[in-house]
């Protein structure tokens, strides 16, 4: 079966595609620094280091493709300034790769900034694998897959010790998919997906849903339903267990 399995330690991971490994990445948020100093938030720069990190990876999967799983970029217009410095300069790095991306609500017009393959808003099916950001319903022939892979939620948990300290790490989700959410959405019979894969933000600066925090709305129109008993996973692969009884 065709598999999407995380890097270890990474959140990002590697798909089983046609043509060799694809180097998958999730809420990348190029600039978002910008949007924090709009904000009256002062935050240093980190674009080298995401850029660095995203170049280790490279190395390390040395993969056919890179494919972003929306939200490449920060702003929803027109990206300019550090955001777009940023992305061309992360550009020039894959620029002997092949870059799909498939747009997130934070896209806006990023094609036209710089040189990408854009797919359709409503995800793109590789082989047998699905892959659509997840602010939005993805296509039906997206879900025919055996994984559909997904972002924008940013998943974490809250973790407390026993003297009542807390800290919140980056979490995947993984659990069998239920079609019921996407047939009642398009009132027709919906095969997939078998497995639903949610992808921790690489960005560590955006947030996220903490998914073990009882009030605490999940951001996609179709979860948690479509993956009820999903699974929480930190980035080193520890298993936590179902993400709403930890």
């Amino acid at each position: 079966m065709p598999a999407i399995e995380p890097i270890e330690g990474e959140p990002a991971a590697v798909a089983d595609g046609p043509e060799g490994p694809i180097l998958v990445v999730a809420d990348y948020h190029a600039g978002i620094e910008g949007r924090y100093r709009r904000e009256g938030v002062e935050v240093e720069s980190q674009a080298a280091e995401r850029r660095e990190r995203l170049a280790s990876l490279l190395d390390r999967v040395d993969p056919v493709q890179v494919l972003f799983l929306g939200d490449l970029g920060d702003h929803i217009g027109q990206p300019d300034g550090a955001e777009l410095e940023e992305l061309m300069e992360l550009e020039h790095r894959l620029r002997d790769r092949e870059v799909h991306l498939v747009p997130g609500n934070h896209d806006g017009m990023l094609g036209d900034a710089i040189d990408v393959t854009v797919t359709p808003g409503t995800g793109v099916r590789i082989g047998d694998l699905g892959f659509a950001h997840g602010h939005t319903w993805p296509d039906p022939s997206v879900l025919d897959v055996s994984v559909l892979a997904l972002g924008h939620e940013h998943p974490c948990v809250r973790l407390e010790d026993e003297v009542g300290g807390s800290r919140v790490e980056r979490v995947w989700l993984r659990g069998d998919g239920d079609p019921a959410p996407f047939e009642d959405h398009y009132d027709a019979d919906i095969d997939g997906p078998d497995e639903i894969v949610v992808f921790p933000a690489f960005n560590e600066l955006v947030g996220g849903t903490w998914v073990n925090v009882p009030g605490q709305e999940f951001l996609a129109p179709f979860l948690p339903a479509a993956a009820p008993t999903a699974q929480a996973y930190l980035l080193d692969g520890t298993r936590l267990g179902q993400y709403d009884s930890i």
